[in-house]
């Protein structure tokens, strides 16, 4: 089924508004999931919508929060998010850092007490506008082992990092510190579909290609897969994440972060408030005339884009390309959904008596 993209926000919006977010707090918590399908990022979408509807039955997510900075210095700060949605809470700390950034020349903001906060490349791109380099983290469900472990120690732990150009389009990175998000997961369930060797490890530690791997016990798999492929590399950038979004900011961190997946609990004994993020902003005109980097981002880009391809047809692409390609033909022919997704959309529609648009 494909929905037009204005039709879906609406809907979206609205069933967060009945879930009893503010109208102004649904209208971001919509445009941060949305902006997730447009750029073909279906697993952080609105295929996650009824999982934060989830929580907000559960009381784990506060729809009316009172997200307060806690302690500041004029380049940092720490936000405590009051259990909010993270959708919410993670434009304001990134705001924050932006404002700071402004100030004087870059900005950083750890959150605590937050909850899931959508694709990470949305947050780090909000910098964009200001000429300023955006970079945002966070860490959550403790779904991956660490190289050797058979324990679920860490999440999937995202690292996005947004760079303004002038004439080509902004290098936007956004990328999960494990092999594939469990969102992919969710889309291999959906469809029935196995999952690529090195995704995954079953409870043993053995590797499998059993999408319902994680369910039955198994665990994620760092970025690299196994230590043959370095997958100790990914689980220290997975740590780094962890650390800095929660460990320095007061939020639960490691195995005690509170899942969003439906098959686990949060931990009995925390170590600290919610989830946590990690924000930073800064000024390119702290280190070098901005029109001056912007004219060399362009040369950098141009360069890459033109390096001599393996095969032909298959060019060098700028981490960005993809999602923005996606978002320009989404926002004209509209958004795919699958049935499953489709089928829980329509079960809010019928609890929240908001109606479900209609295909293109």
């Amino acid at each position: 089924m494909v929905v037009a993209h204005d039709s879906l926000f609406q809907f979206t919006k609205s069933i967060l508004e009945a879930a009893g977010c503010p109208e102004k707090d649904a209208r971001l918590g919509a445009q941060v999931l949305l902006s997730a399908d447009l750029r073909g990022v279906d697993s952080h979408g609105v295929a996650r919508l009824v999982g934060y509807v989830r929580l907000i039955d559960k009381n784990r997510v506060n729809t009316r929060p009172d997200v307060k900075i806690v302690h500041e210095t004029p380049s940092t700060g720490v936000i405590d998010g009051d259990a909010g949605l993270g959708l919410v809470v993670g434009p304001e700390a990134m705001n924050l850092a932006i404002d700071k950034a402004k100030q004087v020349g870059s900005g950083w903001v750890a959150v605590r007490n937050s909850n899931h906060y959508g694709i990470a490349g949305y947050h780090a791109m909000l910098a964009l506008k200001d000429d300023c380099i955006g970079i945002a983290m966070t860490n959550a469900s403790p779904l991956v082992a660490p190289t050797f472990s058979k324990e679920r120690l860490l999440g999937t732990n995202p690292i996005a990092v947004a760079i303004p150009a002038d004439k080509e389009p902004p290098f936007v990175l956004d990328m999960a510190t494990t092999t594939a998000a469990n969102g992919k997961l969710e889309i291999l369930q959906r469809k029935n579909k196995q999952a690529p060797t090195g995704w995954i490890q079953d409870a043993s530690g053995q590797s499998t290609t059993d999408p319902n791997g994680v369910k039955d016990g198994g665990a994620l798999l760092p970025l690299g897969g196994d230590r043959e492929h370095g997958s100790h590399k990914g689980y220290g950038l997975s740590s780094v994440v962890d650390i800095l979004s929660a460990v320095l900011s007061g939020a639960n961190y490691g195995p005690w972060v509170p899942p969003f997946v439906a098959f686990m609990e949060p931990a009995a004994d925390p170590v600290g408030k919610g989830i946590g993020h990690f924000f930073g902003a800064m000024r390119i005109d702290g280190f070098r005339p901005s029109g001056e980097f912007k004219s060399h981002m362009d040369n950098w880009i141009g360069r890459f884009r033109n390096a001599e391809p393996i095969m032909k047809g298959h060019d060098v692409l700028i981490p960005g390309d993809p999602e923005r390609k996606l978002e320009h033909e989404r926002r004209k022919d509209g958004i795919p959904l699958l049935d499953a997704v489709v089928n829980d959309l329509k079960g809010l529609s019928d609890r929240f008596g908001v109606e479900f648009p209609g295909e293109i």
